[in-house]
């Protein structure tokens, strides 16, 4: 993506990108291939004691202890988007937001040992897609994980993220309509 956009934009700055991993596994291959590119930004919010057991680094890692619930899951994910914005986001650089969206922190997944139940995954998908909404940063996301007891709980949560996107996109959409007809006018 940042080759693309110095293709067609050649006088601009780099293309920024942040990869907000909310998958229950920290990010290491991600954290091991940008480790030291000040133009990727890595969050990994992850259960401590989870595989993998040697953790690479991340720009920001939030470890979290196993059987973590809703509320401190959630207060963990304000806390690191505040961190993003202080420590990477600025107005004048242009930003893609890659998010990956595990399944595997809910409470009913066999192998993800936290407890942040449906709500609280829609909450966060909610979040994360709203934050980059506010700022007018196109984000792209991937499902990770998933290992429920119950393959009909894994979908749900799957599907409550793409109709979060979904919803993202349509708003999407009305800004492009609306900026379409301006320019029309």
């Amino acid at each position: 993506m940042q080759r693309e956009y110095e293709m067609a934009h050649p006088a601009a700055k780099k293309l920024k990108v942040a990869i907000v991993d909310l998958d229950v596994h920290q990010g290491n291959g991600t954290a091991k291939i940008f480790q030291g590119d000040e133009s990727v930004y890595t969050l990994s919010m992850h259960g401590e004691k989870n595989f993998p057991f040697r953790k690479e680094m991340s720009d920001h890692d939030v470890d979290l202890p196993d059987g973590c619930t809703d509320v401190p899951y959630l207060e963990a994910l304000e806390h690191a988007l505040d961190e993003l914005e202080r420590c990477f986001y600025d107005d004048s650089s242009p930003l893609l937001m890659l998010y990956l969206a595990g399944a595997d922190p809910h409470e009913g997944d066999r192998l993800g040992r936290l407890k942040i139940s449906y709500d609280g995954l829609l909450t966060r998908d909610l979040r994360v897609m709203d934050w980059a909404w506010q700022r007018r940063i196109p984000l792209a996301f991937a499902m990770g994980g998933g290992y429920g007891h119950d393959l009909a709980t894994t979908l749900q949560v799957q599907q409550g993220t793409y109709r979060t996107a979904l919803a993202y996109w349509r708003k999407w959409q009305a800004i492009s309509s609306t900026v379409e007809t301006t320019l029309a006018a």
